[in-house]
């Protein structure tokens, strides 16, 4: 995780900066916070991660210059209209819990909790507690944003595009496998492939197989389109043809049913882009 410990009273001066407030005081009314909070940081050298968000969506500043100073304080193209001060507080909070470790963990192309828990060093009871209390852990989502090069905007809001940002893209050739049996999907290890011969740049590619098919998942995708999909309903995961209707609706059809709901009635899992079939 980043270090927000180590020089919290340098984090508080660009915070003051990035905001143009010379005060602890304007800069708590900035970040909606009490008038206390920002010695009280100062006091413990820790400044909590859930204000470093708050000041980069507000300001557009460098997330990197914010944490530690290294490069320029460069504004940042917003790729959609945000709120601001309160308002804004309050739709990064409410984005906790089950919403912001999805995002967390497509982001990091992982398909187990076990994997970001490793990577981080935290307990799955952590996790767990962020699920059930629907917290927003504001460090976990800093470390994320420095460590993929993910939208900071989309991690903490999921509102803007997933797709065209900064994504570290697969350092090697092993990629998550996952079988697919009666609907449940279960992680099978790495699965060794070169995708270059493929024209399509991936950021989060899963290798899913069955007993008759194969495919290649991009999990990076997840605003639904027309096309072929990896699709969860009340946690059972199958192949869908999908198509867009009016009313936030979709049609979907695989092999052995068609039906319309809502978009939000599913899971996407991320968008078909390689499909095989085994021939006996």
């Amino acid at each position: 995780m980043p270090n927000l410990e180590s020089n919290a009273q340098e984090v508080i001066e660009r915070l003051l900066s990035a905001y143009g407030v010379t005060t602890q005081r304007a800069l708590a009314e900035a970040l909606n916070v009490p008038s206390n909070n920002v010695s009280a940081w100062s006091q413990r050298n820790s400044v909590p991660g859930s204000a470093i968000i708050k000041c980069v969506l507000d300001t557009g500043v460098d997330l990197q210059w914010l944490l530690n100073g290294k490069l320029a304080n460069a504004n940042l193209e917003r790729t959609i209209e945000l709120p601001s001060g309160e308002a804004l507080l309050k739709e990064i909070t409410s984005n906790g819990g089950k919403a912001v470790l999805r995002r967390i963990m497509d982001a990091y192309g992982f398909t187990l909790q076990k994997q970001l828990c490793d990577l981080l060093g935290i307990s799955s009871g952590t996790v767990s507690t962020w699920v059930r209390r629907n917290y927003f852990p504001g460090d976990v989502v800093v470390t994320c944003a420095l460590d993929t090069g993910v939208s900071l905007q989309w991690l903490a809001t999921g509102k803007s595009s997933y797709q065209g940002t900064s994504f570290k893209k697969i350092p090697d050739k092993h990629i998550p496998h996952m079988n697919l049996t009666l609907g449940v999907l279960e992680d099978a290890g790495d699965w060794l492939a070169d995708l270059t011969f493929i024209q399509h740049s991936f950021y989060a590619p899963v290798f899913i197989s069955s007993n008759t098919e194969a495919w290649i998942i991009d999990k990076s995708i997840n605003d639904i389109s027309n096309g072929s999909w990896l699709i969860g309903i009340d946690d059972k995961y199958d192949i869908y043809e999908v198509s867009l209707l009016p009313g936030k609706s979709i049609r979907l059809i695989n092999k052995t049913i068609e039906f319309d709901c809502k978009i939000n009635e599913v899971e996407v899992f991320g968008k078909v882009v390689l499909s095989m079939n085994y021939q006996f």
